[in-house]
């Protein structure tokens, strides 16, 4: 999730969304899925749905280098991001049967640039793809055309629950509790995946580190199966699916059913289960195993989600928190299991700190309406006492990844900062005829993506050791587009020139995307490099400027509103004076802890790296 965050705030993560990590993503889903890991199954679905909506706006595999040349239309970086949009609340619907939620979850966490019509959109995906899993598993079934089962994780139907008054107290108390929780669990999750930065980074201790991850899970479950004797008399209450293990005939060990199946299914038996079906001792035990194995397993080199571990987690104390209600009041008639649905979200709550979405997709997968207030003020809760301590989950992913991540809002502080302050200069720019060495050049020197397009006159070279320019503004040009007319030899003395220049078209820029060629790829003649282009006919004319007096809130909210990757910075003259991008206005990190703020100032590279960390993140 923190990954898909990323993407669809307008950073490019290599090879994110490319078949072939599709493959290895699916095939690392069912390994650790079936071995029994502390892992879920949400967050590759998430991952898998981005990757389809990807692919299918493309129309084009470069993994299988296959390019059926349909949806070219669709090839671009604003049309991208809404596939992966859909992608990820088709993800996340398909897993819970959640459809709003998965459109409230691409919204809340997910996109970054939303529209009225991406909203309707995204909402008939989410609905198709539990439609098309309906279909899918009715056949396999054997009930073909039984559309009435849920999402791949199903945690079973809690209609009929109700709450009293008396319990909201409690209920506030579990999410204080599960914001504490929450906290601790990103503070050692965030230590652990910092050690794998330093110091598992070649390919052979990542995979003993997944070897040994496995190895001490089965013996920590084998070894909670030997010592906690809880040994429960087989009775028409009892779970579906029992384990016998150590325990005498007629009777099941609760720990042993909880191990020997997936994670999912142990969350609906402690939603679901009568009183009197574990033991104090057993959901004690229980619960600081799998919350320190799944603290452990998140970040590590498998494909895991940390929304079903965070979900058992808290419901088991949940379920803990229920028991003990019932012991300090033994004449009313108490319900764990409701205990246990609140216990698991103000759990999941503390860790990712999630909201609206989370309330959504946990009344969708229950469908407990009634539940819809107490599971949305323990979330809140969680949420608040959480932030005290960290930022959550995906957040603190993110700040391991250093991308320059543009958040909601402005940092705080920020109101007394303006262009001039923070924009990138000097600014390299082109005349708008300007010649083909100089433009070879620059390209060679500079990894810009966009250059401003200047008028004719009198311009200090931008090869000369300060790089200052004050041409009058015209347009902004691509480096894409460069080198594309570059290779075409789109110069003003060719002898062919009207024929270039009447056979290019949108999709001439259009078919290299999304892995433009290099100008290293680019042959120019020595003779060639004499020759004019003119930039004029090619270059966006009118795109967004601003003052360089602009207050830097202000610039923030243009920016990331319009999705922007360049903002020209001019003067009172129109004369260019500098250039913005996302690292300009992404260099200031704030962290919150204990109520103070801290705003920190980021030096960021212009060299683009894959970060092995990148992998690593849920």
């Amino acid at each position: 999730m923190a990954q898909v965050k990323c993407f669809l705030n307008g950073v490019k993560i290599p090879e994110f969304v490319r078949f072939k990590t599709l493959l290895v993503k699916i095939i690392g889903m069912i390994c650790s899925l079936t071995g029994g890991l502390a892992v879920g199954k949400e967050g590759p679905m998430i991952h898998i749905g981005a990757i389809v909506g990807a692919g299918i706006s493309q129309g084009q595999s470069t993994t299988c280098r296959t390019d059926l040349h349909i949806l070219e239309d669709f090839r671009s970086d604003t049309e991208k991001r809404d596939f992966v949009s859909a992608g990820v609340a088709a993800g996340i619907a398909a897993a819970f049967g959640a459809p709003v939620g998965g459109v409230l979850l691409s919204l809340e966490e997910g996109a970054s640039f939303w529209n009225q019509s991406l909203t309707w959109k995204v909402f008939f995906c989410s609905l198709t793809s539990v439609f098309v899993y309906n279909m899918i598993i009715g056949i396999y079934q054997g009930q073909p055309g039984d559309l009435s089962n849920s999402g791949l994780i199903n945690l079973g139907a809690m209609a009929d629950m109700t709450y009293l008054l008396y319990e909201i107290p409690i209920f506030l108390l579990m999410a204080v509790g599960g914001g504490l929780t929450g906290a601790i669990f990103n503070f050692l999750n965030f230590q652990l995946t910092m050690f794998r930065h330093k110091h598992i980074t070649r390919n052979w201790a990542r995979i003993m580190e997944v070897v040994l991850i496995s190895a001490v899970t089965a013996c920590v479950g084998f070894l909670l199966i030997y010592y906690v004797g809880d040994c429960q008399m087989m009775r028409d209450t009892s779970p579906q699916r029992t384990v016998q293990m150590l325990c005498s005939d007629g009777e099941y060990s609760s720990i042993a059913t909880m191990l020997f199946q997936t994670s999912e299914k142990s969350l609906r038996d402690l939603l679901h289960d009568e009183p009197g079906t574990y033991k104090p001792l057993t959901l004690g035990t229980f619960v600081v195993a799998y919350f320190l194995l799944a603290c452990w397993t998140c970040g590590s080199w498998i494909p895991s989600g940390q929304f079903i571990p965070g979900l058992l987690i808290g419901a088991t104390w949940g379920r803990l928190c229920g028991i003990g209600v019932m012991l300090m009041l033994p004449g009313v008639a108490i319900d764990p299991g409701r205990y246990a649905l609140i216990g698991a979200a103000a759990q999941l709550g503390g860790i990712v700190r999630m909201t609206i979405s989370l309330t959504v997709i946990l009344i969708e997968a229950t469908g407990s309406i009634a539940f819809g207030l107490p599971i949305m003020i323990t979330l809140i809760v969680a949420q608040w006492v959480g932030n005290w301590f960290n930022a959550g989950l995906f957040d603190v992913h993110i700040k391991l990844l250093r991308v320059p991540l543009l958040e909601w809002e402005p940092p705080p502080l920020s109101s007394h900062l303006v262009a001039r302050s923070v924009m990138s200069h000097p600014v390299y720019t082109f005349k708008t005829t300007e010649s083909v060495g100089t433009i070879v050049d620059i390209l060679h020197k500079v990894t810009h993506n966009g250059f401003a397009v200047v008028s004719d006159g009198d311009i200090r070279s931008p090869l000369s050791d300060t790089p200052d320019t004050f041409g009058r503004m015209r347009g902004l040009i691509l480096r894409s587009q460069l080198i594309t007319l570059l290779q075409l030899k789109v110069f003003n003395e060719s002898p062919d020139i009207d024929v270039i220049r009447a056979g290019l078209s949108i999709r001439s820029f259009r078919d290299t995307y999304p892995r433009y060629p290099s100008i290293k790829d680019v042959a120019i003649t020595d003779q060639e490099r004499r020759y004019t282009m003119d930039l004029a006919p090619y270059m966006n004319p009118s795109p967004y400027v601003v003052y360089m007096n602009t207050p830097f809130p202000r610039l923030f909210k243009l920016f990331r509103a319009l999705g922007l990757r360049h903002l020209v910075v001019v003067d009172n003259r129109n004369q260019v004076v500098g250039i913005l991008t996302r690292k300009d206005l992404a260099k200031f990190r704030v962290e919150m802890h204990k109520g103070k703020i801290k705003v920190e100032e980021l030096a960021i590279s212009n060299e683009l790296a894959v970060n092995p960390i990148t992998r690593a993140c849920p």
